[in-house]
């Protein structure tokens, strides 16, 4: 049986100093502490460093998403030792690049970044959430999967599958109180913009806290 989830628990996977600080910070300023997870071990270090000095609990572990097999040993080993009540994918690989010209090793490992690793996510840490009757998966979901850009192929390819793995987890999820939804965003992430990440940020928080009878399997975030 899964331990008892920890409610005030956030577990961000594909953490960086952007958008998913910003989150981290929002969730830290309502007592939580935070686990993150990223592939480059100094920066993550880095941002875990930044969090603490602003008072948050930060707990750091590296894995590469793109390798699906060892992505999955990460997830496993963690739930060993954290239950978090909420978990955010914010994983994607953004490069430019064809569908004609992409190959086949390259559109695997950048399925597994945009698409497989939120499910693993999803499949090592609901069972928890369902057992307890409450929790909140995330999942970063783009534009792109609507209006798909021959320059970012495999991204577009991603936040389609994505969104529809969120879609899937929304309706097998939702009837034992677990809320899993994509927050797309619609235009790049920059400061001091409408698309600023701390503005951004306010959503997961909105999307998290809201009552069950208000769960959409996706919110949009337009930066208006």
């Amino acid at each position: 049986m899964p331990a008892p989830i920890n409610p005030k628990h956030l577990l961000i996977l594909g953490a960086g100093p952007g958008l998913s600080a910003s989150i981290a910070r929002r969730f830290g300023r309502e007592g939580f502490s935070i686990t993150l997870v990223a592939r480059r071990e100094q920066a993550l270090t880095e941002l875990a460093e930044a969090l603490r000095a602003d008072g948050i609990p930060v707990d750091t572990a590296t894995a590469d998403a793109a390798d699906a097999t060892g992505f999955r040993s990460v997830l496993e080993t963690l739930a060993e030792r954290i239950t978090p009540g909420v978990v955010v994918y914010n994983a994607a690989r953004i490069a430019r690049d064809s569908v004609l010209d992409i190959d086949a090793e390259y559109m695997l490992s950048s399925y597994a970044v945009n698409v497989v690793g939120a499910i693993s996510a999803a499949q090592v840490f609901t069972p928890a959430m369902r057992e307890a009757k409450t929790g909140t998966f995330l999942a970063t979901g783009g534009y792109a999967y609507m209006d798909p850009e021959p320059v970012h192929a495999s991204l577009s390819l991603g936040k389609a599958g994505l969104r529809a793995a969120i879609a899937l987890l929304h309706k097998e999820l939702k009837d034992d109180g677990v809320h899993a939804a994509s927050v797309t965003i619609h235009g790049t992430i920059a400061p001091d913009t409408p698309l600023a990440p701390e503005r951004i940020a306010e959503t997961y928080w909105h999307v998290h806290r809201q009552p069950a009878g208000d769960w959409t399997a996706e919110t949009h975030f337009e930066g208006q």
